[in-house]
């Protein structure tokens, strides 16, 4: 009988124990980074010093998942969650902010966050109701120099994209909130997809998939490009154009993981 009643209580215990586990909440994170190619300029694949001097993103629907299984950023299947945190309202964002030492963006954080590992990511670009970038989601805005010209550039894209992602990829491990601590989750974000990298090889699918300046230095005006997405559908050739389009969608990562854009 005592072996019964000591038996019980170890398990109460326990029961209490997973339950006040369950009930641990911290703060939660949610950042955005343009990375280096951003914030301290790069050389495009076809020979073009790319600075950059704002790059607008307009972002809605931001959430962190914890889901079991893993979700599948390839399929886009969004598994069930055992919980969900995220940001109210939109939120525009300058990437191109901060010199190279800059830390990664602040979009807002979620101050009572279930503990647990937040391996899932989500969110929208939209059109920004206000603001610099007002009636686009996405605004490049920069300079390109090569053999002694120098153009400046504006692209504005009024599409909207959304994007599910899995854990983050990288160097350290994100996305954990511990009891009475506070995790990160990133929002990153790859424009050498669109200007591809001199220092990656040429026959690297980044750089074949890549549209490069190229083809934007030619529908320069008075010195200068600035083009919406129709501008552009209007005087690339269907085949460039199909290229720059193509790769807008692969533009949202988790550091180095994948995402899917609906």
């Amino acid at each position: 009988m005592r072996f019964i009643t000591l038996l019980l209580l170890m398990l109460a215990l326990g029961v209490l124990s997973a339950s006040a586990q369950d009930d641990a909440t911290g703060s939660l994170e949610f950042r955005a980074n343009g990375e280096g190619f951003v914030r301290e300029g790069f050389v495009s694949k076809d020979g073009w010093s790319i600075a950059f001097d704002a790059i607008y993103v307009n972002l809605t629907r931001v959430r962190a998942h914890q889901t079991n299984p893993p979700y599948d950023a390839f399929s886009g299947e969004l598994t069930a969650s055992s919980h969900m945190v995220g940001l109210p309202g939109e939120m525009v964002i300058d990437l191109a902010e901060g010199d190279e030492n800059a830390d990664t963006l602040l979009v807002g954080v979620v101050e009572v966050a279930p503990a647990g590992y937040y391996n899932a990511v989500e969110w929208v670009m939209t059109p920004a109701e206000s603001g610099p970038s007002a009636g686009y989601s996405l605004w490049i805005d920069g300079t390109a120099a090569k053999d002694g010209q120098t153009i400046p550039f504006v692209i504005r894209i009024d599409e909207e994209f959304a994007f599910s992602c899995g854990a983050f990829l990288g160097d350290e491990r994100k996305g954990v909130v511990s009891a009475e601590a506070t995790g990160q989750v990133e929002m990153t974000f790859h424009f050498d997809h669109i200007f591809g990298d001199a220092d990656t090889p040429l026959d690297d699918s980044l750089n074949t998939g890549a549209p490069g300046f190229d083809m934007l230095a030619a529908l320069a005006l008075d010195g200068a490009v600035d083009v919406s997405l129709s501008d552009l559908e209007a005087s690339l050739s269907a085949d460039d154009f199909q290229m720059f389009s193509a790769v807008l969608p692969s533009l949202g990562h988790v550091g180095e993981g994948h995402c899917h854009e609906s």
